[in-house]
């Protein structure tokens, strides 16, 4: 495994604590149960589609662990929404372990710890990564893990990854909670203002639980010791005749997810029979079940003046509420309000609100509520009042013929961890950019020249990226600032400013250690000796300065250096973040070497097996090799040119089934062969392709191979006449073109290939025989050079007809290159060999009536024959 993280030998099964342990520690329960999702999970199934393609796995799963665990989230094999025991589960063994720690399990199933648990005995778990979710107090509610079928290694850097997305994981579970608890206080605060109520109550359908605030169990005539907190409680003090039909109310809102009313009799513990009317609403998630019913409750025995009920509504409300005279002056303020303002009730009647706090002056607040009295509409907005109140509010505002009414929530906690979700949300978009532009299409100097734009202004205020060259040399390749205007300054300062550094910089030191180094206030500027780069950094002001390395997996090959213009210390996440994100960098880099390494060495070696053709005395021949532009630059095309022991000049050209090293391995062995074939037994093209094929079978070599194989003939009375002969044999390829002196490309006849090499050694191989006229051009080439992803082959050979005819008159070196720049542009899609000869025109002028030299129609022969 690629780095180590700390991890606990816990023995097969569970670890620090069983099963057992997890489901009766009451808290831990209790804890998980709070944050169980309901409704619109959204926000969870995106950090788990986000773990799972950050760690590249085909799973992720998001687990709760209550008396059983509970499924949240995931991609991959999954299962969304299904509970199972505790027992059974990878993410109960994760939760089970000392705090901090990580479940790494490269191979599952040599791993004694979860070897026996049915994810892994049913193959859908081969490697697991798992980090557990605790709540704020340190307890363990659950789990986020990546999973694949396979075993793998775990990096140390994708264990942080992981243990960051858990962080978010926590953060998303929390918002929806604290969403849940403020949507059932404004629900609750509504219907006491709509009821008149003097309590509330919550009663929760997932949990059974039953929340009264004090008036209620009060009223009921229970002591905050003795309540039970369940529906129980309610029933033991319902009259009975009322018990029947008031069951029957409550599970009809439940049921339908619609409203509550009832007015019924308790009969208290000294034996007083009350009257009390209930008032509730239902709260159902997206799938339309009811989760909850809130409500409020108050006495109504002999109470009929309204102004009682209102001021009791007002009390009872879990919200502050105070209410403003025309002249902006306090006339009423309730319990809350005094709690959330710092000041009684006494301090603040009659005392005008802009004098008893002065900050909402010229403010949101005093331009919301001028508005609602200005335009008789309610207003609803959120401010932060600086200290003493030093929070964040949520209020709303009426205009009344006497004032204004202001009901208004403390949203601080809310406000601090949405903030906090949508920072983590922004890292980890930047992450996701910055690993998408490392792995793009860009390569390696543009993307480092580029990754400084993803970093400023979200982690730093400018920043500059240092890379080590395969010589050892740095060189600063990528810089950014936030102002525009400094940015001319700050590219003059990465110009002169490592010539200028110290040996003991901090640039310097992290690039020998690896480690990161800091830099503060002025001890940023008096690095430098006085000159340029002093004067230059000068004028860039920076207060803080963070040497991150780029490390690649055996050296640090670069730097990223991020600067702060601000008094204000950096924030922990921003360097942790930064830092992160130079690790990728580095792993980019190392990645980017060390392909290029293995795509030049094994470009090298398929070169070393294309030698460079002979130099007959009749004919010039060329020959090019170009691998694909977006395969592993090794294949199975090759070219061949040599003389066989009768004189005769051999021409091959071959595509090996295939793109990778096997096939040019094959290739490397077929070559070998045709060459022994051809030499040792001088024979022509169709029998050397025979050989070839036999030989193939003979030697149990599992491909298959396209050829075409040509050989330029003379007799003496040809060569006086001035021609020679081609004979040629096809297994499966594309034919040869000739180019005639005159520039024209000659047609050599309809003629179809035999079958490929190494699917049948029994069959028949023909040839066709062609004159030649000195001075014309042969040229053989494999499927690369013609073939497009948006055409068909017939419209690339005439594209290639075309281009011929066009450069017939350049040189014969110079003909294939054009051909490769028009055809391919340097880049093809299939690798590209060609092989071309070049007769040597005569030396003495053509008779006239030779007339223009033409290629006669090919005859197919039997190689028996000759």
């Amino acid at each position: 495994m690629d780095g180590t993280d700390r991890t606990v030998d816990a023995g097969p099964g569970l670890g620090a604590r069983s099963a057992a342990e997890l489901r009766l520690d009451p808290t831990r329960v209790a804890a998980a149960r709070r944050i169980l999702p309901t409704g619109d999970r959204a926000g969870l199934d995106r950090l788990a589609q986000l773990a799972a393609r950050l760690l590249g796995t085909s799973g992720s799963q998001v687990s709760l662990l209550v008396d059983e665990q509970h499924v949240a989230a995931g991609t991959g094999a999954a299962a969304v929404g299904t509970t199972g025991p505790l027992s059974d589960s990878l993410c109960t063994v994760t939760a089970a372990l000392p705090a901090g720690e990580a479940l790494v399990v490269p191979d599952a199933r040599a791993d004694e710890r979860v070897r026996d648990l049915p994810p892994v005995r049913s193959g859908t778990v081969g490697s697991y990564l798992g980090t557990v979710l605790t709540d704020p107090t340190g307890a363990p509610v659950g789990a986020l893990c990546v999973f694949d079928p396979e075993p793998r290694p775990w990096a140390s850097s994708e264990i942080a990854t992981l243990r960051q997305l858990a962080g978010s994981v926590m953060t998303e579970l929390q918002l929806a909670a604290l969403l849940r608890r403020s949507e059932g206080d404004r629900i609750r605060w509504e219907l006491a203002t709509e009821a008149g109520g003097v309590g509330t109550w919550d009663w929760d359908q997932e949990t059974g639980e039953l929340t009264w605030d004090e008036q209620l169990i009060a009223m009921f005539g229970y002591g905050s010791e003795d309540f039970g907190r369940t529906i129980d409680a309610f029933d033991a003090r319902l009259h009975p005749e009322d018990a029947e039909w008031v069951a029957e109310a409550l599970q009809q809102a439940v049921g339908t997810g619609g409203e509550y009313d009832a007015t019924y009799r308790i009969v208290r513990p000294d034996g007083e029979t009350r009257w009390i009317h209930a008032h509730g609403r239902a709260l159902v998630d997206g799938g339309g079940r009811t989760t909850r019913i809130l409500g409020t409750a108050y006495d109504v025995t002999g109470e009929r003046e309204e102004a009682t009920r209102v001021t009791r509504v007002l009390e009872a409300m879990p919200a502050g509420f105070y209410s403003l005279d025309r002249d902006w002056c306090f006339t009423y303020v309730n319990a809350v309000a005094e709690k959330l303002l710092q000041t009684t009730r006494d301090e603040l009647l009659g005392r005008e609100l802009w004098e008893a706090f002065p900050a909402a002056l010229h403010s949101v607040f005093e331009d919301r509520y001028r508005e609602a009295v200005r335009t008789g509409e309610p207003v609803a907005f959120d401010a932060f009042y600086p200290a003493p109140l030093d929070g964040w509010f949520e209020l709303r505002a009426w205009p009344s013929p006497d004032g204004l009414s202001v009901y208004f929530l403390e949203v601080t906690e809310r406000r601090r961890v949405q903030e906090e979700a949508e920072r983590v949300a922004q890292r980890l978009a930047l992450l996701a950019s910055v690993s998408a532009d490392l792995a793009g299409p860009l390569d390696q100097h543009r993307a480092m020249e580029h990754l400084p734009q993803l970093v400023v202004p979200a982690l730093a205020d400018f920043c500059i990226v240092t890379v080590v060259d395969e010589d050892g040399r740095a060189r600063d390749v990528g810089y950014w600032h936030a102002d525009p205007e400094l940015r001319p300054v700050l590219e003059r300062y990465t110009e002169v400013r490592l010539d200028a550094m110290p040996p003991d910089s901090p640039a310097a030191v992290a690039l020998r250690t690896g480690e990161q180094r800091r830099s503060l206030g002025p001890a940023v500027l008096d690095l430098l000796a006085p000159g340029e780069s002093r004067d230059l950094l000068a004028r860039l002001d920076p207060r803080e300065a963070v040497v991150l390395p780029m490390r690649g997996r055996n050296r640090t090959l670069g730097l990223l250096t991020v600067y702060y213009s601000q008094v204000t210390p950096t924030r922990a996440e921003n360097l942790a973040t930064a830092q992160e994100v130079a690790d990728r960098a580095g792993l980019a880099l190392d990645n980017g070497r060390l392909y290029n390494a293995q795509q030049q060495l094994a470009e090298g070696l398929q070169r070393s097996l294309l030698t460079e053709p002979p130099e007959p005395d009749h004919a010039e021949i060329a020959v090019r090799y170009l691998p694909a532009a977006e395969a592993a630059r090794v294949g199975g095309d090759w070219y061949d040119a040599f003389l066989q022991p009768g004189g005769a000049t051999m021409l091959v050209i071959g595509d090996v089934v295939g793109h990778d090293t096997e096939a040019a391995a094959a290739m490397g062995q077929l070559r070998g062969l045709l060459r022994g074939v051809a030499t040792y037994s001088d024979a022509g093209p169709g029998e050397v392709l025979r050989g070839l094929d036999a030989s193939m079978t003979t030697l149990q070599i599992p491909t298959m191979a396209t050829a075409a194989v040509a050989r330029l003939e003379q007799t003496p009375d040809e060569v006086e006449q001035g021609v020679t002969r081609m004979r040629w044999a096809n297994a499966g390829h594309l034919p040869p073109l000739v180019l005639t002196e005159e520039g024209q490309v000659a047609e050599l006849g309809e003629w179809t290939g035999d079958l490929l090499l190494g699917v049948d050694p029994g069959t028949q191989r023909r040839e066709s025989v062609a004159t030649l006229r000195r001075g014309s051009t042969v040229l053989l080439y494999t499927d690369g050079l013609v073939e497009r992803r948006d055409s068909d082959l017939d419209e690339g050979i005439q594209r290639l007809r075309a281009a011929v005819e066009e450069l017939a008159d350049l040189p014969l070196e110079a003909l294939l290159d054009e051909l490769l720049h028009r055809l391919v542009d340097g880049h093809p899609e299939d690798d590209v060999a060609l092989v071309a000869v070049r007769l040597h025109p005569q030396d003495r002028p053509r008779p006239a009536a030779a007339g223009p030299a033409r290629v006669p129609p090919t005859v197919p022969r039997d190689p028996a024959q000759d």
